[in-house]
C-alpha cells in the first residue's frame, strides 16, 4: 500500500519558484505511485481556476498547468474555502475536477495515517 501525500501550496506569482517546487513534487509523487492531494490556499487559489495556471512561467520549470492537470488526472486538487471566498471564487469558477474545501477537510486528510504533508 502506498502513502499519501498532502501537498499545501500557499503562494502565487509572487514566489514563483516556491510555489512551482509544490507543484512539481506534487506531480512527482503522483507519478512515483503515491496517493496525492494538492491543497492550493492564499494566492495559490488562483491557480485552480481555468488559465491562472497557463499564465504562470518560471524559467527551466514544467509548466504549472501540465503539473496541475497531472495531479487532477490521478489525484485530488482542492482549493481553500476561505482563500476562495476573499478572491470571489466559486467551485463553478474551478478547473474540472477541482474542488473548494475547508481546513477541517484538510486537518482529517493530513491526520490520517500513512500521510505525510508538506507547506511550500
Amino acid at each position: 500500500m502506498s502513502r499519501s501525500l498532502v501537498v499545501k501550496v500557499t503562494c502565487g506569482t509572487e514566489a514563483p519558484e516556491r510555489c512551482n517546487q509544490g507543484f512539481t513534487v506534487a506531480a512527482s509523487a503522483l507519478a512515483s505511485g503515491a496517493d496525492v492531494s494538492l491543497w492550493l490556499t492564499g494566492e495559490a487559489a488562483w491557480f485552480g481556476v481555468p488559465g491562472r495556471a497557463e499564465e504562470f512561467a518560471l524559467d527551466l520549470a514544467t509548466p504549472l498547468a501540465q503539473l496541475r492537470d497531472a495531479v487532477l488526472a490521478g489525484g485530488r486538487v482542492t482549493v481553500c474555502s476561505q482563500c476562495a471566498a476573499r478572491r470571489g471564487i466559486v467551485e463553478a469558477d474551478l478547473v474540472e475536477g477541482a474542488v473548494i474545501a475547508g481546513a477541517a477537510s484538510f486537518a482529517e486528510e493530513i491526520l490520517q495515517p500513512d500521510v505525510q504533508a508538506l507547506v511550500y
